[in-house]
């Protein structure tokens, strides 16, 4: 090896290790749990378009679109005359976990219609970042 010639010692690249190791453990949760609420805004967000594109259907139509009927009412006519749409640009979306937003007419408590997402887990239920979310 010449002389003057250096490269980083093995103690050395162990230092740095840690510290990218200890800087990871300490940034990763944060940006974990700021992605968990990013997902919650998209899909409360989508849910107020849901339920709007609903509010102009019933305008329309002089009713909500049946359970049976769905969401997919909002962007294909299902043999109604009056029917103005589509009342949703490209599709009805799918939840931030890729599942499909859940709708039923008449709702739940007297409400018009309930529209919901089961959430991070896809399971009924949950809290904190799992849990589901109702419009």
């Amino acid at each position: 090896m010449k002389r003057g010639a250096r490269g980083f010692t093995l103690l050395e690249l162990l230092v740095v290790v840690l510290i990218i190791g200890l800087l990871t453990g300490i940034v990763a949760p944060r940006f974990m749990a700021q992605i968990n609420r990013s997902e919650q805004t998209t899909a409360r967000a989508q849910m107020d378009a849901l339920a709007k594109a609903l509010q102009a259907y019933r305008i329309d139509l002089g009713r909500y679109p049946s359970t049976e009927q769905g969401l997919r009412a909002l962007v294909e006519s299902v043999g109604e005359p009056r029917w103005q749409g589509p009342y949703l640009q490209g599709g009805v979306p799918k939840d931030p976990w890729e599942r499909p937003y859940q709708y039923r007419h008449p709702g739940s408590q007297g409400r018009d219609f309930d529209l919901s997402s089961l959430g991070r887990d896809r399971r009924v239920g949950g809290s904190g970042q799992d849990a589901d979310l109702v419009y």
